[in-house]
């Protein structure tokens, strides 16, 4: 049973992590791009329901991390210091990614391109800490 927890612990990380960052990186590679086809009135619109329908996603994939993240770091403890530092780099830059996603999914965003380019350059920068963590567990 504590197996099993382990394994849907670690498929929901990985989902949420996969919604969250993923789901950025579509959003500024094709819907930028699809935006900057449309007249201005519309663009600010289609904006808008993009973030609307996107929003429930991130509500449920940050929620999704923070209770995997966690059970994760409470049933494997023992690190090195290297492992808690970069541990720390990691989390901070998920609060970002947090922030900036809800902030993403309002409704008028005036700077919606540019957040979701940190946001995606922060969420591959975990995925990469996150492997080396894993690497040196």
């Amino acid at each position: 049973m504590v197996e099993a927890l382990a394994v849907l612990m670690r498929w929901l990380h990985l989902t949420s992590m996969a919604t969250l960052v993923g789901g950025m990186l579509f959003g500024r590679l094709a819907i930028t791009a699809s935006e900057e086809a449309l007249a201005p009135d519309a663009r600010e619109s289609f904006g808008s329901r993009f973030a609307g329908a996107y929003r429930p996603l991130v509500v449920a994939a940050v929620a999704g991390l923070i209770v995997s993240g966690t059970y994760n770091l409470m049933t494997n403890s023992g690190h090195s210091v290297r492992y808690h530092v970069l541990l720390g780099i990691k989390l901070l830059l998920a609060l970002h990614v947090f922030a900036v996603a809800l902030l993403v999914t309002k409704p008028q965003s005036p700077r919606r391109a540019r957040l979701m380019t940190g946001t995606v350059i922060s969420g591959l920068i975990i995925v990469a800490i996150s492997a080396y963590l894993r690497r040196i567990y």
